[in-house]
């Protein structure tokens, strides 16, 4: 069976830390904060607190926890995983890391052309497979 290629994943740190926050605040959700306030920090909310557009990206789980983008952002971040760490210092004043002392933290890497080949394959079978859904 082939194994999709994550688009986003956790260090052991994160992990970590997203047990602990689930234990005060039940299910969470992530979304992926394209600026304003909070620069680019990824964002963690108890679930459904946060309203998804349309146009909103599901790019994976960690450890059960969705994470989103917003399609502009996701456009341009589409060839790179994030790997999502913890790091010292106070979270987003939105973010339920906000005032643990640490905060989430996204780092990347690239993805390689095969891999960009195998991401680009998988898109085009979940696209097909939506329409043949529909039909």
């Amino acid at each position: 069976m082939r194994h999709a290629l994550a688009r986003v994943i956790a260090t052991d740190a994160a992990l970590a830390m997203l047990a602990e926050l689930r234990g005060k605040h039940g299910p969470l959700m992530f979304f992926q904060s394209g600026g304003c306030c909070d620069g680019s920090a990824p964002m963690c909310y108890p679930a459904g607190e946060f309203n998804l557009s349309d146009t909103d990206v599901y790019l994976g789980n960690l450890d059960g926890t969705p994470f989103y983008m917003g399609l502009e952002q996701f456009e341009y971040w589409e060839h790179t995983q994030l790997i999502i760490d913890v790091v010292a210092g106070n979270g987003g004043m939105f973010s339920l890391d906000n005032g643990t002392g640490r905060r989430f933290l996204t780092r990347s890497r690239l993805f390689t052309d095969e891999e960009c080949r195998l991401l680009s394959a998988e898109s085009l079978a979940q696209r097909d497979k939506k329409n043949n859904s529909m039909s």
